[in-house]
């Protein structure tokens, strides 16, 4: 086959593909707010659900992080997406990790807060996203109610996008999301004695 026939090839090839790809583009109308959850035991859920912040404050709507775990880290996502002013509200509600505080009545109390804050921020008319970041982490140690919090965000306006985080996501908030990536954990520099490091976990 001459160089000509191949890219002649490839064009039609890919004609096709556009004309398959615009037809599913085209029949997709709906637009409503969508539960995404980031769980898995790989690394990033957070830093993709910021992502997601920063996309939504690109196109000046306003947005809202609340932390349920995380404690008081100097985080440079922190520092960066407050300098956005009203368009980002943040929340570092908890004490840090279960482990640090060794007080289930704490972390239940930290995590009762945080919930307090985010059923405020769930009908807020103005906000366009809403962060809850670890909430799966105090849903697995049960340090708040899977029904009242899958209940609340049923209940929240139908264009508030929602996006929760943490490992182990319990079946019943996958099963009512719109979106749910498991980030899968095939290497990590942790295991071969790489600490945290500035830039790169917080």
């Amino acid at each position: 086959m001459s160089d000509a026939e191949d890219a002649e090839r490839h064009r039609l090839k890919m004609e096709r593909r556009k004309a398959v790809q615009d037809r599913e583009v085209a029949e997709k109308t709906v637009r409503k707010g969508l539960l995404i959850v980031h769980t898995g035991a790989g690394k990033g859920k957070s830093t993709a659900a910021f992502g997601l912040v920063l996309r939504m404050v690109g196109r000046g709507r306003r947005t809202a992080v609340v932390q349920f775990i995380k404690g008081a880290w100097s985080t440079g996502e922190r520092s960066v997406l407050e300098g956005f002013g009203p368009l980002v509200r943040w929340h570092t509600m908890g004490e840090g990790f279960t482990w640090e505080t060794q007080d289930r009545a704490r972390d239940v109390a930290a995590c009762r807060a945080a919930w307090d804050v985010a059923l405020g921020l769930l009908v807020d008319p103005s906000l366009s996203l809403l962060v809850l970041d670890e909430l799966n982490i105090a849903l697995r140690y049960d340090y708040l109610a899977l029904d009242e919090v899958l209940a609340a965000l049923g209940r929240r306006p139908p264009m508030l996008h929602v996006v929760v985080t943490g490992r182990n996501a319990r079946p019943a908030l996958i099963e009512v999301a719109d979106l749910v990536t498991e980030m899968t954990a095939v290497k990590h520099h942790f295991a071969a004695g790489v600490g945290a490091q500035e830039g790169i976990e917080f």
